[in-house]
C-alpha cells in the first residue's frame, strides 16, 4: 500500500504519467541467464501493487523497457499480456539497443522521457540506479523511484 499511496496522493490533483520499467521491476532479471524474455518470472506482489495504481483516475501507467535485440520487443509484449495486461498496449514503450545503437539504457531511458510533451507530472520507477541518476541528471520535474517503493 505504500507505493499505492504515494501515487495516491501525488495524484489527487494532477494527471501523472507513470512510466515503470520491467526488468527487475514487475519481471525477475538475473544478470547470469540468457535474456529470455518470455520465460521471465513475474513478480507477482510487485503486479499488483501496479494493477492497483493502474484503477487510479489520474494516472496514466506506461511500460518503459530496453532490450537488446528488435525480436525481444515482442516478447516482452507477450509477457505483459499474459502477467501484466492492464499495461495497455498504447502505453508500452520498449526500445530496442538494436534500433538505438551506442547509448546505453540510461541514455535511452533520459532521451526518451526528456522527449515527452506533457504538462502531466512524470514519474519514472526502475530498478537501475544508473537510470534514475541519468533522469535525474538530465530531466528536470520528473519524480524518481526505485523498485523498492514497491515492497510494503
Amino acid at each position: 500500500m505504500h507505493f499505492y499511496n504515494l501515487i495516491k496522493d501525488i495524484s489527487k490533483n494532477e494527471k501523472v504519467k507513470l512510466f515503470v520499467d520491467m526488468d527487475g521491476v514487475i519481471a525477475s532479471y538475473d544478470f547470469g541467464k540468457p535474456l529470455d524474455f518470455k520465460n521471465k518470472r513475474p513478480l507477482n506482489s510487485n503486479i499488483e501493487v501496479l494493477r492497483n495504481v493502474s484503477k487510479l483516475g489520474n494516472v496514466e501507467l506506461n511500460i518503459l523497457s530496453v532490450c537488446r535485440e528488435n525480436y525481444q520487443i515482442d516478447e516482452k509484449n507477450d509477457w505483459l499480456d499474459k502477467y501484466a495486461p492492464f499495461f495497455k498496449k498504447e502505453n508500452r514503450y520498449i526500445l530496442s539497443k538494436e534500433t538505438i545503437s551506442n547509448m546505453s539504457s540510461s541514455s535511452m531511458k533520459s532521451d526518451f522521457l526528456k522527449n515527452i510533451n506533457t504538462k502531466d507530472k512524470m514519474i519514472l520507477l526502475d530498478d537501475d540506479i544508473r537510470v534514475l541518476r541519468t533522469v535525474h541528471d538530465n530531466i528536470n520535474n520528473i519524480i524518481l523511484f526505485q523498485d523498492s517503493e514497491l515492497v510494503d
